[in-house]
């Protein structure tokens, strides 16, 4: 049986075409910031994108459809108000299924990006080990540990153990391109202490390190960190506060799986007066940016 996934007419023709494609996830729009900034900021993504010279290829379900390639009305629609399933790996097979509306994480735009062929991949900021429970791993790792596509984004959510979330990546073969820095970033502020695999300061030779990482046979997706833009970086006191109060406050509300993210940002948003959500779309703006150059080198262009 033929995996019901299907490609907007352009995302096909740039693939037929060997041109720059960049997956885009959709959870950012129904369940990563609050309306109307969420579809704001997709259609100013795709923008990005485009004005990169590649092609964006949002991804989400609809009508029990996989679509790599979203138009201006599908994109509303995961904004809008009526609920939107959150799938993960896991959750691809129910929610087809059912025919209902469903956003992508980082590891199910993964998985479709891979099976259409599609090399690299805009988001925020990965998934990884939660904080005080080592056995609370995202799907994300998982999917980086066995889909060969680069997710460019600006580390991991700081709201994570990030140290054991880089132990992680490492276990499982999984290189970290720092993008112009050492360290590895802490999505909303550039990071500390952590070191990366190997910088890179120019997008064509990050494209020549995957083609070298993948032509040897290995099967590992590539996280590429770019840190938040100078200038619009969060103040990472604020934010350690901020974090530390929303952790209480969802243990003391019962949130917890995957409820536990939208619940942590939305949390940091409320106590940062906005400003994490002006960084949020600063940074991701400037990974998909990357990821074009990145992806236009890829493609020979």
């Amino acid at each position: 049986m033929t995996a019901p996934i299907r490609c907007s007419d352009e995302v096909a023709d740039a693939l037929s075409d060997g041109r720059a494609v960049i997956a885009l996830e959709s959870t950012i729009i129904a369940h990563g910031m609050p309306s109307p900034r969420n579809v704001e900021t997709a259609h100013a993504i795709e923008a990005t994108v485009r004005g990169g010279g590649a092609v964006p290829a949002t991804v989400a379900l609809l009508d029990g459809t996989i679509r790599v390639g979203l138009d201006s009305d599908e994109i509303d629609r995961l904004g809008g108000p009526d609920k939107v399933a959150k799938v993960s790996l896991r959750d691809i097979g129910w929610v087809l299924a059912a025919g209902v509306a469903g956003a992508t994480t980082v590891a199910a735009t993964m998985f479709a990006a891979h099976r259409v062929g599609i090399r690299v991949f805009a988001t925020g900021g990965i998934g990884g080990i939660h904080r005080g429970d080592p056995h609370d791993v995202s799907a994300d790792l998982t999917a980086l540990g066995r889909l060969p596509v680069a997710v460019v984004c600006a580390g991991a959510k700081a709201i994570l153990d990030i140290p054991r979330t880089l132990e992680h990546l490492e276990t499982l073969g999984v290189p970290v391109i720092g993008q112009g820095t050492d360290v590895f970033p802490e999505f909303w502020t550039r990071g500390t202490d952590l070191p990366v695999t190997v910088r890179s300061d120019d997008p064509a030779r990050t494209a020549v390190i995957l083609e070298a990482h993948w032509s040897t046979g290995l099967t590992t997706g590539v996280v590429v960190a770019v840190p938040v833009p100078t200038g619009h970086e969060a103040d990472r006191s604020q934010i350690d506060a901020a974090i530390d109060a929303g952790l209480a406050e969802a243990d003391r509300a019962n949130v917890h799986g995957e409820d536990v993210t939208p619940f942590l940002l939305a949390h940091i948003a409320d106590s940062t007066s906005g400003t994490s959500l002006d960084t949020n779309v600063a940074l991701v703006l400037n990974n998909a940016a990357v990821a074009a150059r990145i992806a236009g080198s890829l493609s020979g262009g």
